[in-house]
């Protein structure tokens, strides 16, 4: 059924880059990136993963830049909580996509 030789990594890069790519369709090209990076990453807990974590990792690396160029942890909070807020308002989309690709693999 489902070949095991997908990567949360290479998933993660290829819903990234097609996000990017696909930014001018609101909605379908974040289904779009979503499908293919669920199918390069295998499998659909593997695409599941790899559509949740860019989200959590850009969250917290902002927190910790905001606060080490400000100097002020509660900034890096606010700023981290927002980039947060607007992850999870446009990730419904990629997640259906990821399932998706997922299911495909």
């Amino acid at each position: 059924m489902a070949s095991d030789n997908g990567s949360v990594l290479m998933g993660m890069i290829w819903m990234i880059v097609f996000s990017i790519l696909l930014f001018w369709l609101p909605g379908l090209g974040a289904l779009l990136a979503g499908i293919v990076g669920g199918k390069v990453a295998g499998n659909v807990f593997n695409a599941l993963l790899a559509a949740i974590l860019p989200g959590i990792l850009l969250a917290g690396f902002i927190f910790f830049f905001a606060s080490a160029f400000t100097g002020l942890p509660l900034v890096g909070a606010i700023f981290a909580g927002g980039s947060m807020l607007l992850y999870l308002i446009t990730v419904p989309v990629l997640l259906i996509g990821a399932l998706i690709g997922g299911l495909l693999a």
